[in-house]
């Protein structure tokens, strides 16, 4: 696709109009030196234009489904119908060539209701949008600390969750992140946290318990007032009524 796309640039802009100053229009061999011209550039521009055609290839192993960087020769968990219990593995091995899994990806478990555990590996590094968005089905997890970044809507409307760790590696939690989770009771942020999106914990009716870690550059919780609260500017996202 990519090397169709740079020969019928290379083409549409020929003749007299690429080489002005050859004026290969007018000459009787300006067939010939055009193809010799477009050929020589194009094998140029595609050498130099190939790492930009690469292209994720997805593939499913064990029942797991995957997009494989072969540049990076890392693998994020990709979109389909999880059920029941799902171990995601540190490292796959595709082609004789091993990827060590470090993302989910967006959408990953979206809509998989009949989802009732996960296991992500401490290779990961971040979980994409909507990764868990609706997984009703799911009680509990963990997140290792290996991973740096929650996206948004990550695990909103997992009603069933009652509880969830946050450990000292996460960042950033992104909007909405756990908007809806209306089973968690308690919340505990860890010091490492420096960035939370709007709504990360909306529509937790029975959240009784609101946690900051001593020590977070960003965030307190006062006087135990079970809320979060901006240091700098006493801002309040989030609030225990």
């Amino acid at each position: 696709m990519c090397n169709n796309f740079i020969i019928s640039c290379l083409t549409s802009v020929g003749g007299g109009n690429f080489c002005p100053l050859l004026n290969l229009s007018h000459s009787r061999h300006s067939s010939r030196v055009n193809h010799f011209v477009i050929s020589i550039l194009s094998t140029i521009l595609l050498v130099f234009a190939s790492p930009l055609c690469v292209e994720a290839e997805e593939v499913v192993i064990d029942d797991i489904s995957y997009s494989l960087n072969s540049e990076e020769k890392t693998a994020a968990v990709g979109k389909r119908k999880y059920f029941d219990e799902v171990i995601i593995p540190e490292t796959i091995i595709y082609n004789s060539i091993t990827y060590q899994v470090t993302s989910i990806g967006g959408w990953a478990f979206y809509g998989c209701s009949g989802l009732t555990s996960i296991t992500i590996p401490n290779s990961v590094t971040s979980i994409g949008y909507s990764a868990f968005y609706g997984c009703s089905g799911l009680t509990s997890i963990t997140i290792p600390n290996s991973v740096i970044s929650i996206g948004d809507d990550a695990f909103r409307d997992c009603a069933g969750l009652t509880s969830v760790n946050i450990p000292n590696s996460v960042t950033s939690i992104g909007n909405s992140a756990f908007s809806g989770c209306s089973g968690l009771t308690s919340i505990a942020i860890p010091n490492s946290v420096t960035s939370i999106g709007n709504a990360a914990f909306a529509y937790i009716g029975g959240l009784s318990s609101i946690i900051i870690e001593i020590g977070n550059s960003v965030y307190d919780s006062r006087d135990n007032c079970n809320a979060i609260i901006k240091t700098q500017d006493h801002y309040c996202p989030v609030k225990v009524d």
